[in-house]
C-alpha cells in the first residue's frame, strides 16, 4: 500500500513538472514570437495588453508573407485621398477595393499592433501598388510627402520656371531663384564660356525632377544644370559644332525652335529654314523672339503676347529677329532635348518660310519663296 502511494506521489510529481517544462517552453516559443515580431514589423503598441500583443504578434507572423508581398510591382502610382473624419474600416475597405492592398485584415492587423489605426492622417497620398501592406500603413500617416516632383515644362522662360515655385511645396521663392538664375554659378561646366551678363535662361533643362521639400537653392540649380550637361552627349555636341555653333548660340537658336514648333517632329524642318535664312543673309522674323522682349503680357496675362500686332513687330529690342539679322544676344526660353537635336541634326530642306496651317493642328506649312508663303495664308 504504501509503494502504492509512492508511486502516485512520483507519478503526480513528474505530472507537475512536465506541465511546467511545457509552460516554459510555450512561455518561450510565446517570447520569441514577440521578439521576432518586433524585429519584422516594428515594436508594438505600449497600450496593448500582454495576451493582445502576444496575439497579434501571432497573427503577422502567420500573414507575414501578405503583409510583405506588394499587389503590382509594376503598377502606376495613384492618388489615395482619406477624408476627414472617415473611419479606419472604411479607408481599409477602400484600399482593397482600389487595388492597393491584397488583404484588409491583414492591414488591419498591423495597424493595430502598431497603433497606427487611430493616426492615419487625412488629406491626398500617392500610393503605389508596388509598395507593400508595412510600406502603405506608414505611408498614410503623413499627408505630406517629404519629396515633391518639380515639373519644368519646354519652351518656359526662367520667369515661367519661378511662378511654378509658390505652388510647388518647395521652400524657395520665385525672386531667390531669379536672382540665382542671373548669375551662372562657377560650378556650371559652361560658365567660363558664357558671353559677358549672361544669365540661365536656356539651360533650365525641362524635366521633372524629384526634390525633397527643403532642398536649398544652391542644390536645386545645380541640379538642374548637373542635367542640362549630362543631355549634351558627344554626338549632339558634334552635331552643333558641324553646324557652325557653339553650345550657347545652339541653345539660343533650339530655344526659339521650341517655341515655334508644336509638333516635335516638325522641329528638324524648322531648324533647317533658320539655318537657311542665316545663311542666306535674310533675318530670322520669328515671333517669339518678339514676345520675349515684350516681356510679361498684363492683360493676357502670359509671357508670350499672341496675337503680335504691327507695333509689337516694331519693338526696339536686340531680340526682336524682325529688325536685328542674325541670332538674337542669348536663349529666350529653355528648350527640351528634341529642339537641341533638331538643331545639331537638322533637315536638309531648301525652305526659307513657314506658317501655321489652317486645320489647327499644330503643323505648319513650309514654303520656298515668299510669294508661296503668302499663298499659305489662311482665309
Amino acid at each position: 500500500m504504501k509503494s502504492r502511494t509512492s508511486l502516485l506521489g512520483s507519478l503526480l510529481i513528474g505530472i507537475l513538472l512536465l506541465t511546467c517544462l511545457i509552460i516554459i517552453l510555450a512561455g518561450g516559443l510565446l517570447l520569441g514570437a514577440e521578439q521576432r515580431a518586433e524585429r519584422m514589423f516594428g515594436m508594438p503598441d505600449t497600450s496593448l495588453s500582454p495576451i493582445r500583443r502576444i496575439y497579434l504578434s501571432l497573427q503577422l507572423l502567420m500573414q507575414e508573407e501578405i503583409l510583405t508581398q506588394p499587389v503590382d510591382p509594376f503598377g502606376n502610382a495613384r492618388d489615395f485621398t482619406i477624408q476627414i473624419g472617415e473611419t479606419t474600416s472604411s479607408v481599409i475597405d477602400r484600399l482593397k477595393k482600389e487595388g492597393f492592398i491584397l488583404n484588409a485584415n491583414a492591414f488591419r492587423t498591423y495597424l493595430i499592433y502598431r497603433g497606427l489605426d487611430t493616426t492615419l492622417q487625412a488629406g491626398k497620398h500617392t500610393l503605389h501598388p508596388g509598395m507593400n501592406i508595412i510600406e502603405i500603413a506608414l505611408a498614410l500617416q503623413d499627408a505630406t510627402p517629404t519629396e515633391v516632383d518639380f515639373n519644368i515644362l519646354p519652351g518656359w522662360r526662367i520667369e515661367e520656371v519661378a511662378q511654378a515655385l509658390p505652388t510647388s511645396g518647395l521652400n524657395i521663392s520665385p525672386e531667390s531663384f531669379l536672382l540665382a538664375a542671373r548669375e551662372p554659378p562657377r560650378s556650371f561646366a559652361y560658365t567660363d564660356t558664357l558671353p559677358s551678363g549672361a544669365n540661365l535662361e536656356g539651360f533650365i533643362y525641362p524635366e521633372t525632377y524629384r526634390f525633397r521639400r527643403d532642398v536649398p537653392l544652391d542644390e536645386f540649380v545645380n541640379t538642374i544644370l548637373v542635367n542640362f550637361v549630362a543631355k549634351l552627349s558627344p554626338d549632339l555636341l558634334e552635331g552643333f559644332s558641324r553646324q557652325g555653333l557653339d553650345v550657347y548660340q545652339a541653345v539660343t537658336l533650339a530655344s526659339i525652335v521650341q517655341r515655334e514648333a508644336v509638333v516635335d517632329e516638325e522641329m528638324p524642318m524648322i531648324a533647317s529654314v533658320f539655318f537657311n535664312r542665316l545663311a542666306a543673309g535674310m533675318k530670322l522674323d520669328s515671333d517669339p523672339t518678339v514676345q520675349y522682349a515684350l516681356g510679361y503680357n498684363g492683360k493676357q496675362k502670359t509671357w508670350w503676347t499672341n496675337p503680335l500686332g504691327s507695333a509689337d513687330l516694331a519693338t526696339d529690342s536686340l531680340y526682336n529677329t524682325y529688325i536685328y539679322p542674325g541670332l538674337p544676344p542669348g536663349p529666350i526660353a529653355n528648350p527640351g532635348l528634341a529642339a537641341l537635336r533638331a538643331v545639331a541634326f537638322p533637315a536638309q530642306t531648301p525652305y526659307y518660310y513657314f506658317r501655321a496651317a489652317c486645320d489647327n493642328s499644330g503643323r505648319h506649312n513650309f514654303s520656298i519663296t515668299y510669294a508661296e508663303h503668302v499663298a499659305n495664308a489662311c482665309p
